[in-house]
């Protein structure tokens, strides 16, 4: 097990921050929700990944990487898959066609999340290779007669839940209908959302006692949840848009088959996220996929390191909105690289702990801003000792920024290496002989380049200069 140390966290179920006590310190469980891969993921999707990979990555330090179970699902059967499957492969099977775009589209979310600094989930869990466990929840859900069979759909009654609502503060009587079915006659209550749904002979189905159809989108992580971390567990986390309907109807699920007091025992959600002060949308022209910032010159003119997006969503306190845009690109690029420049002279293999400021900071419900702090001021002290330089390059891995990203591009030629080398050079024997006019000159070139110069004193107590190409 690791340090010892108080876990804050922000509880949406009982709209406080509390105290992080698991269930069983040797088996610390999180469930998040993941991508429905109809499509390439937006900036939005990548909000979850980091905020809820730091706190994996937290959880693993704190209670030891063998005793933390993160699971985080595929959705993979969904009606816009469906409609894709339809438009990229007229022709084919509807069932092949929908395994090669979802095969592709999840494959560019792997991709992309570990771009994006995110260490793998423990387990990823399919939809289509849960179908056998949503259906047993869906059959004890009738039995119970917390759901019932109409118009060849099976839903769940929410008023056989007298407490309903919980999560989002919803009122029975304020709820509209869950996602993926509309409001119809043969429903007992408008709130009522379904739990399985027929098919088509054009639509993907699986055979089932209430004929063949598909799941709704709600049951699919209660049965995800349920096989990997248990029937209760200790944290259930996603996007702030996912409390209602979606959260809320997990929770109804999953109470009313096992008859237990909760689903999880701590709630988290981040927070919206726009784009240059707009709602991000395909008709505003600011739909941003995390392929388009990593791979294209979309946003701002640029490709963007994943470290660099990383930092830009961590920067912003997760559960509030953010404001995504060039300049905070930027900021976070700058900040990043003089964190990674400070700790460029830490020992390569060292065994050494983050510092234990930064773990303080985060264990207040991922405070990032004071970790900030905390990393500015170790990155002054790791300018002139070793064993400073040592901690800020453990705290950087720790919290997903490598150093690797400092060294020079592997893409700049060898002459161009050498012409960079000389002119830092001479700037550098310009500065000895107090010739500041040439050297800002020579300074002033170099960054036409887009070659940043940092000055520093080595352990003799020389002047000396790092260099590296902005990308």
């Amino acid at each position: 097990m690791g340090e010892t140390q108080t876990l804050r966290l922000h509880n949406t179920l009982t709209r406080t921050k509390e105290v992080f006590t698991p269930i069983d310190p040797n088996n610390v469980r999180m469930y998040v929700c993941g991508p429905t891969v109809y499509d390439y993921a937006h900036i939005g999707n990548a909000r979850p990944v980091i905020v809820f990979d730091l706190l994996f990555r937290l959880l693993r330090h704190l209670y030891g990487a063998e005793h933390v179970t993160y699971a985080r699902n595929i959705t993979d059967v969904d009606d816009k898959i469906n409609a894709r499957a339809v438009r990229d492969f007229p022709g084919l099977d509807l069932n092949e066609a929908i395994r090669k775009v979802t095969e592709t589209t999840a494959a560019q979310y792997q991709k992309d999340t570990k771009a994006l600094g995110a260490l793998e989930p423990t387990v990823q869990p399919r939809a289509t290779d849960n179908i056998p466990g949503m259906q047993s929840l869906i059959s004890t859900l009738i039995g119970s007669r917390h759901a019932y069979e109409a118009a060849g759909e099976v839903l769940f009654a929410v008023d056989s839940m007298p407490d309903y609502g919980q999560l989002s503060g919803r009122n029975l009587e304020d709820n509209v209908a869950g996602a993926r079915v509309a409001v119809d006659a043969h429903k007992r209550n408008p709130a009522d959302f379904v739990l399985w749904k027929q098919s088509s002979p054009e639509e993907p189905g699986w055979d089932s006692p209430w004929g063949r159809g598909r799941p709704g989108w709600h049951i699919e992580c209660s049965a995800m949840s349920e096989r990997y971390l248990g029937q209760v567990f200790d944290i259930h986390a996603g996007g702030l848009d996912l409390i209602f309907p979606h959260h809320e109807n997990e929770i109804a699920q999953s109470r009313c088959a096992h008859g237990t007091h909760a689903m999880a025992n701590y709630w988290l959600h981040n927070g919206f996220l726009q784009v240059e002060g707009q709602k991000m949308s395909k008709s505003l022209g600011n739909f941003i996929t995390i392929h388009d910032l990593l791979e294209t010159e979309k946003f701002g003119g640029r490709k963007w390191p994943g470290e660099v997006l990383r930092l830009a969503m961590l920067m912003t306190q997760y559960r509030e909105p953010i404001d995504f845009s060039v300049k905070r690109l930027e900021e976070a690029e700058n900040k990043l690289r003089d964190w990674q420049r400070a700790a460029a002279e830490a020992t390569k293999g060292a065994v050494t702990l983050p510092s234990a400021a930064v773990i303080e900071a985060v264990s207040d419900d991922l405070n990032f801003h004071r970790a900030s702090v905390a990393l500015d001021a170790l990155a002054r002290e790791a300018r002139s000792t070793q064993a400073a330089a040592d901690t800020l390059g453990a705290t950087l891995e720790f919290l997903g920024f490598g150093l690797d990203s400092l060294l020079q591009p592997a893409s700049l030629s060898t002459d161009a290496s050498v012409d960079i080398e000389e002119a830092v050079n001479r700037r550098l024997a310009a500065l000895n002989t107090r010739d500041f006019a040439t050297a800002d000159t020579i300074r002033a070139e170099l960054l036409t380049q887009g070659v940043q110069l940092m000055d520093y004193k080595d352990e003799a107590g020389q002047r000396a200069t790092k260099w590296e190409v902005k990308r």
